[in-house]
C-alpha cells in the first residue's frame, strides 16, 4: 500500500515476500503488524528522488467497500427489527456499527491524507472519496438517531458523528502544513535577505574590486568572477534549482570557460523565449563562445534576444578576425559544428568577421526545432510505484 515492505526489504538486504510474511504474521499477533506497519509508515523517508509516490493499490476505496457492506446490513436490521432494543445482540450491533465508522472514516482520511497528493488520483478523486465517506456516515447517524434506543445505543449514536468530526476536520490538516511551510519559507527569504545584504557590502564589493584591479583577463579576476557568480546564485536563486532554460545554461557555460580561459563573457538575455537548454541552438551557441574563447580571448559579448516567432543569439568577440574560406577543409568547427547544425535544425547562421573582431549570428523559428534534440546525455529516471 505504501511501500513500507519494500523499503524494509532493500535496508535489511531480503526479498520483499519475507517482510510482507512478516507484517501478515505479526498481524495475526493481536493487530501488531498493523501497527508497526502504521509506524513505519509514519517515520520511515521517502526514497531519494521520490516526492510525489504513486500508490497502485486503490486503499481509499477499499476501505469503502466493507463500510458499504455495513451499512447495507445496517439498513437490513432496520427493515426487519427494532434491534437497539435487544432484538440484534448489543455486542454485534456495536461491532457492525464501529466498523463501519471506522472504515468509512479511513477512507476520508487516506483520500485527503495520502491520496490527494498522489499524482495518478489528485483533487477530483479525494473529492468523490471524502463525499462518500461523509453520506454513508452522515445516513448512518440519521438512522441510528431515528430509532428509540436503549440506553447502551447512545453511545452507538455517538461515533458516527467522532467519524463525521474527523473527515470533515482532517481538510484543515493540508492547510496547516502549507502554512507551516509558508512560514518557515518567509523566515528563509527574511534571513537570506539579511545576508545578502551584509555580503553585499562587504564580500561581493571585495571581489569587484579584485576584478577592476586585476584586469580583466587575469587568474584572479576570473577566480574572483566565478566566486561572485556562484555567491550571487546562492542568495539570489532561492531554494528552488534554476531552469535548463538557453540563457541560463549559456551563463553556467560561460562561467566554466573563464576558469580555464583568460577570457571575460557577458550573457545578456532579453525578451521570452521557450528555447531549453538540449536544442541545437543551444549547442552551436556554446560551441560559438568556445571558439571565441579560444582564439579571440579578451571580453566576449553574447546577447540573446527571443520573441513568439523565434530565438536570435550573437556571439560578438575582438580578436584579430578570419576568414571563413582561409579555413582548412578539415577544420569543421565552424561549418559542420554551428553553421551546418543550424541549417539541419531549420534555423540560419552566419559568421562576420574583419580585423575589429568576429559575430556569429544564430537564429532559429519557434517549433522548428523541438523535434530535434541537441546530441547530449540525460540523466536517467526511475519510474516512482510507491
Amino acid at each position: 500500500m505504501a511501500g513500507v515492505s519494500t523499503g524494509v526489504a532493500r535496508h535489511l538486504g531480503v526479498r520483499v515476500s519475507l517482510v510482507r510474511a512478516l507484517f501478515i504474521a505479526l498481524t495475526l499477533c493481536g493487530g501488531a503488524g498493523i501497527l508497526l506497519y502504521a509506524w513505519c509508515w509514519t517515520f520511515m523517508p521517502l526514497a531519494e528522488g521520490e516526492s510525489a509516490p504513486t500508490r497502485r493499490m486503490p486503499v481509499a476505496w477499499l476501505l469503502l467497500v466493507p463500510a458499504a457492506v455495513g451499512m447495507l446490513v445496517v439498513l437490513v436490521w432496520r427493515g426487519g427489527s427494532d434491534w437497539l432494543t435487544g432484538t440484534i445482540p448489543p455486542d454485534l450491533a456495536a461491532f457492525v456499527v464501529g466498523g463501519t465508522v471506522a472504515f468509512a472514516t479511513g477512507a476520508g482520511l487516506w483520500a485527503t491524507l495520502i491520496d490527494r497528493t498522489d499524482t495518478a488520483r489528485g483533487p477530483r478523486h479525494t473529492l468523490s472519496i471524502r463525499i462518500l465517506a461523509i453520506l454513508l456516515l452522515a445516513l448512518l447517524f440519521v438512522i441510528l438517531l431515528a430509532w428509540p434506543v436503549a440506553s447502551s445505543g447512545v453511545v452507538l449514536v455517538l461515533i458516527p458523528l467522532v467519524g463525521l468530526a474527523a473527515v470533515i476536520s482532517s481538510t484543515l490538516i493540508p492547510r496547516w502544513r502549507e502554512l507551516s511551510g509558508e512560514r518557515t519559507r518567509r523566515i528563509r527569504e527574511e534571513q537570506r535577505s539579511q545576508m545578502a545584504a551584509h555580503l553585499h557590502d562587504s564580500v561581493l564589493q571585495t571581489l569587484a574590486l579584485i576584478q577592476n584591479r586585476a584586469g580583466a583577463s587575469s587568474e584572479a579576476a576570473r577566480l574572483a568572477r566565478a566566486q561572485e557568480r556562484e555567491l550571487r546564485a546562492w542568495l539570489y536563486d532561492g531554494d528552488a534549482p534554476a531552469d535548463s532554460d538557453l540563457p541560463t545554461d549559456l551563463r553556467d557555460y560561460a562561467g566554466a570557460l573563464e576558469l580555464d580561459y583568460p577570457v571575460r563573457i557577458e550573457v545578456v538575455s532579453a525578451g521570452l523565449s521557450t528555447e531549453r537548454a538540449s536544442g541545437e541552438l543551444a549547442a552551436a551557441a556554446r560551441e560559438a563562445i568556445l571558439n571565441a574563447a579560444r582564439h579571440a580571448g579578451g571580453e566576449i559579448s553574447v546577447y540573446i534576444e527571443g520573441s513568439t516567432t523565434g530565438v536570435d543569439v550573437f556571439i560578438r568577440d575582438r580578436g584579430a578576425g578570419f576568414l571563413l574560406d582561409d579555413v582548412p577543409s578539415d577544420r569543421l568547427g565552424v561549418r559542420e559544428s554551428i553553421i551546418g547544425r543550424m541549417r539541419r535544425a531549420g534555423g540560419a547562421g552566419a559568421v562576420r568577421s574583419d580585423e575589429s573582431g568576429t559575430e556569429v549570428h544564430l537564429s532559429i523559428t519557434t517549433g522548428a526545432h523541438h523535434d530535434r534534440p541537441a546530441s547530449r546525455p540525460t540523466p536517467s529516471r526511475e519510474e516512482n510505484r510507491g
